[in-house]
């Protein structure tokens, strides 16, 4: 979670503070590893519909299992690593859209 604060400073040393959105900022960074052939795919095609941060769609947090309706994912580039036979590897970072 990440809020979003804008801070100004002022010459005698003053400082002002506001927020920039009402809501925090969810996001989720998922480092995936081990991944088979058809996992990477399934990946891969997933994030490929949903045209990398174009697209939107439904995430279910795993730690609390809630379920929030305008995701997407904050990169247009996804990268995959084949780290031996069978195994690929893959990070993805998922953001609420709703602020």
């Amino acid at each position: 979670m990440t809020y979003s604060t804008q801070i100004i400073r002022f010459l005698d040393g003053g400082e002002q503070r506001y927020r920039q959105r009402a809501k925090v900022l969810r996001r989720w960074v998922m480092r995936l590893d081990l991944l088979d052939e058809e996992e990477l795919s399934s990946i891969e095609l997933f994030f490929l519909s949903r045209q990398g941060q174009a697209g939107s769609f439904e995430f279910t947090d795993p730690a609390d299992n809630l379920t929030y309706l305008n995701c997407s994912f904050e990169s247009n580039s996804l990268e995959t690593e084949w780290t031996g036979v069978h195994a690929g590897k893959s990070i993805l970072v998922v953001r609420d859209n709703e602020v």
